[in-house]
């Protein structure tokens, strides 16, 4: 043996000694512990004013090992009694995993105990930036979204002193003159929504809205509408809200439009699939493949939700369901393991767009067909419509420093144009992509940023 391996020997050696020196240790303490709580199997050996370690399930011997999270002193706590050391856990003995996000943050938030004060503080005006969104995608109906690289921005000021004309909304760019200009824009009612949350009377304010996302288009104009108001609202007001293990921002926006397939995304950004859980919103991102474009024909009519609720049936057959749930889960499949030559399938649904397509949009199914047939990986109605979107990918970087011929976007772009020629069916077409970010502040007065830290955009 050489002098190495000697070396390498005896380090293996001295390394299990240590071990089960420590194991013998640890098992000394729950016997310990168990003696002091005097309770057997049958019953809990742990209860909140602290006990072993270890727990056993009701009426069982096996034992539960609660997990702890190293090096956290909010989560565990050392104390000396009788000349030995007992492990004393808190109130909070969930079992705790990698993934649990959730619990993390409400351990890592309560050992703080200081606020940067200033950045509570009311502002006197704000700029939010929202993306639009495309929901459904098929068969997601009112659950599944995607956020869309199209921006609208909003400012909302307060009325300085002085003013004579008080609360006013002034819009320009899509859809500024059909835009409300009253309280019941959207805008207005998530700003009330942001100042009831925060207890604040709400003051007057002025809007002012540069619109780029077509209005009622099914490209959620109004969830972005409600978002950037309750985003403003807050910023207004002064106030935050917890997001971690209640995503209070989704329970208010999904509260006011009553599903999350369009206000999640806009939030988030990227592709949400959101359900109510009996207690809550809640929301969880899906994977966006590398290169995915969206190729979006947008008639020039309007195309109201009202409507396209209108035509669907009030019931669904056990068929009808059962191809809904398939498509569903085949879509989130071919988004999480980029594999685009499913989503085809993944989009179909027998829920609404047969229904829409056959009284509202004939176009709609000739130009799925011809979207496909020019190379789509899969075209669908977006929202509750008019507007039609197709996914493409291939994209690499800046298309325009890339080859054309290495996508397939201008193909089905020119095929959906002809194809709402052949219909009779003006619009326009837009070629975008999937956008992994949300709705953002871009502006506010007076700024978060200061000398010493400062945020992006300068805020």
């Amino acid at each position: 043996m050489s002098r190495d391996d000697g070396k390498l020997l005896a380090t293996a050696m001295g390394a299990a000694t240590a071990g089960a020196a420590l194991a013998v240790m640890a098992m000394k303490m729950i016997d310990g512990s168990k003696d002091q709580s005097g309770k057997g199997g049958g019953e809990s050996a742990y209860n909140n004013s602290g006990g072993s370690v270890l727990a056993y399930h009701q009426g069982d011997k096996r034992p539960v090992r609660t997990s702890v999270i190293m090096n956290d002193p909010s989560d565990l706590h050392e104390s000396i009694s009788h000349g030995s050391m007992n492990m004393k856990r808190e109130a909070s003995d969930a079992m705790l995993f990698p993934h649990n996000h959730e619990e993390k943050m409400r351990r890592r938030i309560a050992t703080r105990y200081t606020i940067e004060e200033e950045n509570n503080l009311g502002r006197d005006s704000v700029t939010v930036r929202v993306p639009a969104t495309s929901a459904n995608v098929g068969p997601g109906y009112d659950c599944i979204g995607i956020a869309v690289d199209l921006w609208s921005e909003v400012t909302v000021s307060r009325v300085p002193n002085g003013d004579t004309v008080g609360f006013e909304i002034t819009a320009e760019g899509e859809g500024a003159e059909a835009m409300p200009k009253d309280e019941s824009n959207y805008l207005v009612v998530g700003c009330k929504a942001a100042f009831e949350t925060a207890n604040k009377p709400l003051p007057p304010l002025k809007y002012h809205v540069v619109s780029r996302i077509p209005y009622a288009r099914g490209l959620g104009s109004s969830s972005a509408a409600i978002v950037a108001g309750i985003v403003a609202g807050l910023v207004l007001a002064g106030h935050r809200l917890p997001c971690w293990g209640s995503e209070a921002l989704l329970q208010i926006a999904a509260g006011i439009e009553g599903h999350p397939d369009n206000v999640a995304p806009v939030i988030y950004g990227g592709i949400q699939l959101g359900i109510h859980n009996g207690t809550r919103w809640l929301t969880e991102r899906i994977s966006n493949p590398p290169g995915l474009q969206c190729i979006i024909f947008i008639p020039d009519f309007i195309g109201k939700t009202s409507d396209a609720r209108g035509v669907l049936d009030n019931t669904v057959t056990r068929e009808e369901a059962a191809f809904n749930i398939g498509r569903a889960a085949f879509l989130v499949h071919a988004f999480e393991t980029n594999n685009l030559d499913n989503l085809r399938w993944g989009v179909q649904d027998k829920l609404h767009q047969p229904q829409r397509g056959g009284k509202l949009y004939k176009y709609l199914y000739p130009m799925i067909e011809a979207a496909e047939k020019a190379g789509a990986c899969c075209a669908y109605l977006s929202g509750a419509g008019p507007t039609v979107m197709a996914l493409t990918s291939g994209a690499a970087g800046d298309i325009f420093a890339q080859r054309e011929k290495e996508r397939t976007d201008i193909l089905v772009a020119k095929a959906m144009i002809q194809c709402a020629k052949d219909h009779g069916v003006d619009g326009k077409l837009l070629v975008t992509n999937v956008v992994s970010e949300g709705c953002r502040v871009t502006h506010v007065d007076p700024p978060f940023s200061t000398g010493e830290i400062t945020y992006r955009d300068n805020i």
